[in-house]
This record gives C-alpha cells, structure tokens and sequence, in this order.
C-alpha cells in the first residue's frame, strides 16, 4: 500500500495518471491481482475513461457543468458545492485487474483524476493485492 499525489492547475480539470498507477503496480511485484486506487477528498474523484483523444474529458466535464450548474441556491455556502456533487457522481475510487504485472486497461482506457475544486495536490492511496 502507499499514495501518490497528483497536482491540479485548474478549478476543473480531469488528470491522466495512468502511467504512475504503472509504475506503483510494477514495483509491488505483484504478477496477477487486482490494483485499487481511492481519491480521499470530498471535492475530486477517480474514474476510467478514454486517454487517447483528450475532448472526451472535456465533453465529460461540459456534460457534469450542465448537470450540476454553479447558479442555483446550494444551502452549502463555500463555493464548492457543485464539486462536491460532481465527486459524488464520479466516484472516489477504481479497481483495475492486474495482469502479468501490468494493468488489465483496454486499449483506449487511462486512470483519470476528476478535480472539481482545484488547483490543488491531491493524495491518491494506491493498493495492490493478488
């Protein structure tokens, strides 16, 4: 077990990790498992999605923005609260099989941060277990 951090520079940005997710799989030895990434912030999120055309995290966030908008009464009053619910809506974590000490992604798939709330660091704790 451990974590890494991922560094937002916008308020809303989606942050493809994949490679470092690679990296802590490789190093845990661990052939045929299952690795499990958790975001432990209430105002970003983790999902699987697309890397190879960057307009689809784009598409995505426009489509949450719509969802949940900034201009309606949130009774919770510090200006995040449409990150709160879009977090929700995405998830805090992803498991992702391991496969000959590789991760079992299909070909267009990348591990994303969702940041709803930055620029900020955030913490992702990273598990790997057969």
């Amino acid at each position: 077990m451990g974590s890494i951090s991922v560094r937002s520079v916008k308020q809303t940005e989606w942050i493809d990790f994949t490679a470092e997710v690679e990296r802590f799989v490789e190093a845990s030895g661990i052939s045929n498992g299952l690795c499990h990434a958790y975001c432990s912030h209430t105002t970003a999120g983790l999902t699987i999605n697309e890397h190879a055309d960057p307009d689809v995290a784009r598409d995505v966030c426009e489509a949450l923005d719509g969802m949940v908008p900034l201009d309606i009464s949130w009774r919770h009053a510090e200006g995040n609260s449409p990150a709160h619910v879009k977090a929700t809506l995405v998830g805090a974590s992803v498991s992702i099989p391991v496969r000959a000490g590789k991760l079992g992604l299909g070909t267009w798939q990348g591990v994303f941060l969702c940041e709803f709330d930055g620029p900020r660091t955030r913490r992702i704790e990273l598990c790997v277990f057969s």
